[in-house]
């Protein structure tokens, strides 16, 4: 299966950390891209592929984004005069427009904001944020299938052009 450059995870790619679970439990409305506030020792943790975006979301106080609940896991190397929190609040850089917008679709019933991965965008890092809304589990079974028949499907198109 070919991939788009940037979109891989692995050496040379963009992607630091991506939300699978996300795409699964949740329908995803619309997409924004985030810029983030860092400290210095979680650029280098980040440099390395040390982060988690499981069970993260945003919050949204006093007119500003938040991310909660993310984990980058420090260097042991990085900071030696600072201590490292990996699981600490981080700041996301918006435009107040976007901020409006999320605020007001999150206070829907079945709305919410999380973000699905975090990416190396030129030196800055960037997290790409979704307004999602909950899927049924009727909705979840047909994704497994739909992946399902996919997997089959190139099982079947690989075993043909062998022949």
């Amino acid at each position: 299966m070919a991939t788009k450059k940037g979109n891989s995870k692995g050496p040379g790619s963009s992607v630091i950390a991506q939300n699978k679970k996300a795409r699964f439990e949740y329908h995803i409305d619309e997409t924004f891209e985030a810029g983030l506030a860092l400290a210095g020792w979680e650029v280098k943790s980040l440099r390395a592929g040390k982060a988690q975006l499981t069970d993260t979301y945003i919050l949204i106080r006093n007119g500003e984004a938040f991310l909660l609940g993310s984990h980058i896991m420090p260097l042991n190397t990085a900071s030696t005069h600072e201590i490292a929190d990996p699981t600490r609040t981080r700041k996301l850089l918006l435009h107040r427009k976007e901020i409006a917008k999320i605020f007001s679709v999150t206070q829907d019933k079945g709305h919410t904001c999380v973000p699905l991965k975090l990416y190396w965008k030129r030196n800055k890092v960037k997290c790409e944020l979704a307004l999602v809304t909950g899927k049924k589990l009727h909705d979840k079974r047909a994704t497994e299938k739909d992946r399902d028949w996919n997997r089959q499907k190139g099982r079947i198109m690989r075993e043909h052009n062998k022949a």
